[in-house]
């Protein structure tokens, strides 16, 4: 496996972690519907939370929520609408967008989007 995909997958594996010392209930990661793919489905306060992570060593060349583009962001929505129908949700809903940042130091900092888009 790639590097990025390593650094990547630990990312979402720090962001679910530290979503729930927060309270979040993790239901499901890496839920796949045809060409997307859900970082982590969350359950916080009866809300049904579609979170994509974003790994940055820095952020010389931007911040997480700037990488997740309108055809990331129509992915994410057909997906979303797959698991909602899977699970017959029918409560709100939010997706958010969690930056996870490794600063020169080696320290992890998060930035949470909440409702990031929709």
């Amino acid at each position: 496996m790639a590097e990025h995909n390593d650094k990547g997958n630990q990312a979402e594996m720090l962001a679910a972690q530290w979503l729930m010392e927060k309270g979040y209930e993790l239901l499901t990661q890496n839920y796949r519907f045809k060409h997307a793919e859900i970082d982590l489905i969350m359950k916080y306060r009866g809300l049904l939370i579609f979170v994509e992570v974003k790994y940055r060593s820095g952020t010389g060349f931007g911040y997480a929520e700037e990488f997740v583009d309108a055809t990331k962001k129509k992915l994410l929505v057909k997906a979303a609408d797959a698991y909602i129908y899977e699970i017959d949700w029918h409560q709100d809903i939010r997706f958010d967008i969690v930056g996870v940042y490794k600063d020169r130091y080696g320290t992890i900092n998060f930035r949470h989007f909440e409702d990031a888009f929709y």
